[in-house]
């Protein structure tokens, strides 16, 4: 189940069916019971019954398919708030966006005491300018209450067409009057490995989410700074809502000496798969912190807790958001999907972190940072590259270009300045170096 790429994924986000149902029971060997089997028809039964009655008096023709699509929501949702049903079309998208470009909002929800919960706005897209937070709880999409409506739903609802307008009623802790923002949906392109160098030889790596090629890139971008001879490094997983399972074990072994345990899973039979650092990886050696808040969930608590658990980081920031189930995605015969929990996962140490979360071994509350007040074309966050600005189009662009660059890293400089858990990270990495030396005398 767990391995197996040919049929399926095995995702770890929080957010991101039409389905075939059998009115039938196939008994063999799959069957413990008789009774079982017997039992199961009688439901089905039940169901059809239903059915037939619905087509047969409802007030208004419906198609049978649009029924049993419903039926099959309805089920799901019964389950827990990440199993989902995903049409042809979220099915194709959903596929799209695990290689990073997909389009909407820029925004990965998730639900939280039975509220469609933001996990993470993503950066560089309208929902991340606009200034949308992570816990932000999102209570109508346009003039759509979401009390009653799915993850996916509220996803789908989300979604469209490029250029087109939503408005966002969301509430927010310590607000007294519920916020709202009109965005305008775009195509959203993530690039998910930026860094740079910092002060006293320090190296920054931001992750924003687990695609497919995020070990690949992360490899990259660590090689690149071990040429620029840095002494530490700060990991930042602020924010980045999860993604893939592959690319949270093959970021983890970024750090790890091979054979060393990254997480396990664990499914209702009480069979565990564990997943194990594969690589010998020199990137360990180096003193390492992670960053992270509230808005870092899912792939990017496996790392954190496997990072702490081996006592490779150092954890600054705020306790994480707390999702420690496995969403495995099966293709279904008419090109649809379903998004299905098959399983907890647990850290090296063999705790669920569901609900719970990551606690950092530091915690820093973050100074607010008003993000609209930064133009969306030419936003200054931590992590950025100057190559990331688009240029500007009419006469003059190599100059404009060159412009935009210089300011972008003086807002860069300015945003790290006031990132106070950044700052604590800087701090304790150069405490670090300092103690170093003196045991070197």
């Amino acid at each position: 189940m767990m391995g197996n790429g040919r049929f399926s994924k095995v995702w770890l986000i929080g957010f991101v069916v039409t389905a075939t149902l059998v009115l039938g029971v196939v008994i063999g060997k799959g069957w413990e019971k008789t009774g079982h089997a017997s039992e199961s028809y009688e439901e089905l039964k039940a169901f059809a019954e239903v059915l037939t009655q619905v087509k047969k008096h409802y007030v208004e023709e419906t198609p049978t398919k649009d029924l049993v699509h419903g039926a099959v929501r309805g089920m799901l949702a019964t389950l827990d708030p990440h199993s989902s049903y995903m049409t042809p079309d979220m099915y194709k998208e959903m596929q799209v966006e695990t290689r990073g470009e997909f389009g909407g909002l820029g925004i990965q929800i998730g639900v939280k005491n039975h509220r469609i919960t933001v996990i993470a706005p993503i950066e560089d897209t309208p929902a991340f300018s606009a200034g949308i937070e992570s816990g932000d709880v999102i209570t109508k999409v346009d003039d759509t209450p979401t009390k009653d409506l799915t993850l996916m739903e509220a996803v789908q609802k989300m979604r469209g067409h490029k250029g087109t307008k939503v408005t966002l009623t969301v509430e927010r802790e310590g607000t007294t009057a519920p916020l709202q923002f009109t965005l305008i949906r775009d195509t959203i392109k993530i690039q998910s490995v930026r860094s740079r160098v910092l002060e006293e030889r320090i190296g920054y790596v931001r992750i924003s989410q687990f695609q497919e090629a995020t070990a690949d890139d992360l490899n990259g971008k660590l090689n690149e700074l071990k040429e620029k001879n840095i002494q530490g490094l700060i990991l930042d997983l602020r924010n980045n809502p999860g993604g893939l399972l592959s690319a949270a074990v093959g970021v983890s072994e970024q750090f790890l000496e091979s054979d060393k345990l990254v997480v396990s899973i664990k499914g209702r039979d009480g069979r565990k798969d564990e997943y194990r650092a594969r690589l010998q990886s020199d990137h360990y050696e180096y003193p390492m912190i992670i960053l992270v808040n509230q808005g870092s969930a899912s792939a990017s608590e496996i790392v954190a807790a496997a990072m702490q658990d081996w006592g490779k980081a150092v954890i600054i920031g705020k306790t994480t958001f707390g999702k420690g189930s496995v969403q495995t995605i099966l293709p279904l015969s008419d090109g649809s999907g379903l998004r299905l929990t098959t399983a907890k996962y647990y850290t090296p140490r063999g705790e669920s972190i569901h609900n719970v979360g990551v606690k950092p071994d530091i915690e820093v509350e973050p100074k607010p940072i008003t993000v609209a007040q930064t133009p969306p074309s030419t936003p200054g966050k931590p992590g950025d590259d100057a190559a990331a600005v688009s240029t500007p189009k009419g006469n003059g662009d190599a100059q404009a270009t060159e412009e935009d660059k210089k300011s972008l890293e003086e807002r860069e400089a300015e945003f790290m300045k006031k990132d106070v858990q950044l700052q604590k990270a800087i701090e304790l990495l150069k405490t670090w170096k300092v103690f170093k030396e003196l045991r070197s005398l």
